[in-house]
């Protein structure tokens, strides 16, 4: 496997494994052992997922040190204050049954995020969270935050993918030190992604799937890539793209491909916040 660091020196895989919607538990503990197997070390859950305990509980029983492998999760905005952010890492941690965790997110741009901010720059400096970042957040909210903190954020987790490629995002990160990491690198599907006679060509060349391309793409913009599937044929694809390497051209062949839009929702859209500040989710309340 190959690393990013971190501006604290922390190392990260540059390819991991997510398990957003894989909703039972049970299921959940059988694909993170099975991509344990497949060679995979960074995790991707979130407290709104559901399913930080099957996590936990993986990675536990698995007879892999705990240093070798990466575990990120996020906090949930209804937990966004100093206090409730604290006990949300704390509950998190006992969830999961881990005395630290790698990376710690918050997981969208809303609500008490400097309360939060804070809470997460103390259990970084007392040895709980190795790193600390964001998800969905924009340059000039990345700004405000660094500006007016101790510790600018680490990481940006983003959505990033060929129909939403979030380059102004990934420049501002990069140009600050801060690694960007793709959500959705497939989009899920959309758009016939998969059956994108662009992208299929550029594979072919390579003996590869689009896929593989996709997520070669992205490892070569210097992202983070945290393809999520239940098959272990695709976990195994998934983590063969250390092989080969894209041209120029066909870097920006793919690059001709942004929609600069989002295939799910758009952050900066009042509904879509409402939306979210209305999900039942509370992992202290």
């Amino acid at each position: 496997m190959e690393y990013f660091t971190f501006e604290n020196g922390v190392k990260i895989p540059k390819l991991g494994f997510g398990v957003f919607q894989i909703n039972d538990l049970k299921q959940t503990e059988e694909t993170v052992e099975k991509a344990i197997n497949k060679g995979y070390r960074l995790f991707d859950t979130a407290a709104a997922y559901g399913n930080e305990s099957a996590v936990g509980l993986a990675i536990n029983k698995s007879s892999i040190p705990r240093e070798d492998f990466f575990i990120t999760t996020k906090l949930w905005i209804q937990d966004y204050s100093y206090e409730n952010a604290k006990k949300a890492i704390d509950n998190t941690l006992q969830k999961m049954q881990l005395e630290y965790l790698d990376l710690y997110l918050l997981h969208q741009p809303y609500g008490d995020v400097f309360g939060a901010w804070r809470a997460l720059e103390e259990a970084h400096k007392n040895g709980k969270i190795r790193a600390i970042g964001v998800s969905n957040f924009e340059p000039f909210q990345l700004e405000n935050l660094s500006l007016f903190n101790d510790i600018k954020p680490m990481v940006n987790q983003i959505e990033i993918n060929p129909w939403e490629q979030n380059k102004k995002t990934v420049a501002y990160n990069q140009e600050n030190g801060i690694l960007s990491e793709a959500w959705a690198p497939f989009a899920e599907g959309k758009n016939n992604l998969f059956s994108n006679k662009s992208l299929q060509e550029i594979a072919d060349v390579h003996s590869k799937n689009v896929g593989q391309v996709v997520l070669r793409w992205l490892l070569q913009r210097d992202i983070i890539v945290i393809p999520k599937t239940i098959h272990e044929n695709r976990m195994i694809e998934n983590i063969n793209v250390f092989d080969f390497e894209l041209t120029d051209s066909e870097m920006a062949q793919i690059s001709d491909l942004d929609l600069k839009q989002s295939q799910f929702f758009d952050h900066q859209d009042p509904k879509a916040v409402q939306r979210l500040y209305n999900l039942p989710y509370s992992s202290v309340r």
